[in-house]
């Protein structure tokens, strides 16, 4: 398997820390508002790395955070006069629930920040003691001279580090490269006990202590296998918890970091000032999360993502070709028949090659064709649809696509009351025709496209569709 390094700037051959095992961590969300759309493309790029990477046999071990303490958080408590608890945990189930709507698995593990307190803690605690952290009086910082090889991950200048660093530059500080790592008490704030001063953690400590927590190899040069997030996480999230690990632990983070591209919309990079920060809550009102998910998957994860919806409803019209090919096939129940090898080894072969999709998806785009010609000079083959059936199967794991009885994904968005409308209509169509009014079956059939009903008599009945 090749995947693309972020700190090598290459492709290279992922080779695991230990054999068949695979440890993953992924940055999840501040919850502190609804999720966007950058929260769900990261979701979806690293559930589909997970995927593979189950697929292709190996144990996989993956925690995804939620930062649940934060200056968001808080300013979020002084303006709803919610607690931290009440405002984070609607958040964090909003996010989940999200997630499954976008067939995005559980991770194994899902730690908060506020859950690893002590870790964080003891973390610092050690970094004071080997002098690589210092207090001021607003807090303790992570002293970034004592790191030879800071911005070795994010390839920045010092110049740049300076000018784009997220804290705001103290006097007491060192070195304005240097960032907080526990922020003391302040009136009205959260805070915990701790021996260098009660406060609360800040924000990349958390990380590299529950990677500490939950999955560090403790034996070897590197505690995980990968570390992932979006790119805006490259800098400086992700390079500051690769220095404070290092100096704290005398091991390196991550043995490779992934990162994916940003989201635009309609050509705009996504941001909360210019008020485009479009939220999945919005978009699966909508738009199912299977849709959704397809879509996002269909762009290769590392490049940038430009949301448009003339965009979806294309890559809709692909997912529907899978559905229709199921429809063909749903009568024939499913038996113990494999997937067929060869579609098995080229799909992973593509996916395996830093989850390049569009190798992937034109893979499978081309069986589909063949199984509908198949089938087409063939159409009473049960071998044949029981073959087809196997194929998609596994393509709902490994994808997490065509999750969905057909029927009913070809109605997806119609309400059950208006259901019931649409068969009392298709029924009055079929006593009209049977009674030879075909002016009124006309008018019916015309009503319901109207409402973007498509209809389809077949030898079983008449068969509705949704027409986007």
């Amino acid at each position: 398997m090749y995947i693309f390094d972020s700190a090598q700037k290459k492709k290279v051959l992922f080779e695991s820390i230990r054999q068949g095992e695979a440890k993953l961590y992924v940055c999840g969300p501040t919850v502190y508002d609804d999720a966007h759309l950058g929260h769900a493309r990261s979701a979806v790029a690293f559930d589909l790395l997970r995927r593979v990477l189950i697929a292709s046999g190996y144990r996989v071990y993956f925690v995804k955070n939620f930062t649940d303490i934060d200056d968001k958080i808080i300013a979020k408590m002084h303006q709803s006069g919610q607690s931290l608890e009440e405002i984070t945990a609607f958040y964090i189930e909003r996010y989940k629930d999200e997630m499954r709507a976008l067939h995005v698995d559980d991770a194994d593990i899902e730690p908060k920040a506020t859950q690893t307190i002590h870790e964080i803690i003891a973390f610092i605690e050690t970094m004071l003691a080997k002098g690589v952290a210092y207090g001021t009086s607003d807090g303790v910082y992570f002293d970034t001279s004592k790191d030879t090889k800071y911005l070795c991950l994010s390839h920045r200048s010092m110049e740049e580090e300076t000018a784009l660093a997220r804290v705001e530059t103290k006097e007491e500080k060192k070195d304005a490269k240097d960032f907080a790592l526990w922020k003391f008490s302040k009136a009205n704030e959260p805070s915990y006990p701790a021996p260098f001063g009660a406060g609360r953690p800040g924000w990349h400590i958390e990380c590299s202590a529950m990677i500490e927590k939950h999955l560090a190899y403790s034996d070897g040069a590197y505690q995980i296998d990968i570390h992932a997030g979006g790119a805006d996480l490259l800098f400086p999230h992700h390079e500051n918890e690769a220095a404070q690990t290092r100096c704290k632990s005398d091991q390196e983070l991550a043995k490779y970091w992934m990162h994916n591209g940003f989201v635009t919309i309609n050509g705009e990079k996504m941001s909360k000032s210019l008020g485009n920060s479009f939220f999945l809550k919005d978009a699966l009102k909508h738009y199912d999360g299977e849709v959704l998910r397809f879509y996002l998957l269909s762009t290769h994860y590392r490049a940038n993502f430009n949301f448009s919806e003339e965009d979806l409803l294309m890559s809709k019209k692909r997912l529907d070709k899978v559905y229709r090919l199921k429809k063909r096939v749903f009568d024939i129940a499913r038996d113990e028949t494999p997937v067929e090898p060869l579609f098995r080894d080229q799909m992973l072969e593509a996916l395996c090659d830093d989850l390049n999709i569009s190798k992937a998806l034109a893979i499978l785009d081309e069986t589909i064709s063949r199984f509908n010609d198949q089938i087409d000079q063939n159409p009473k083959d049960k071998a044949l649809k029981r073959q087809a059936h196997a194929n998609l199967h596994w393509i709902e794991s490994l994808l997490g696509i065509g999750l969905y009885d057909p029927y009913m994904y070809f109605q997806l968005g119609i309400v059950d009351a208006e259901k019931a409308h649409i068969e009392a209509l298709i029924e009055e169509r079929a006593l009209a025709k049977k009674a030879k009014d075909f002016a009124k079956a006309d008018e019916i059939r015309a009503l319901l496209e109207s409402k973007r009903i498509q209809l389809m008599d077949t030898p079983n009945g008449t068969q509705w569709e949704k027409v986007l």
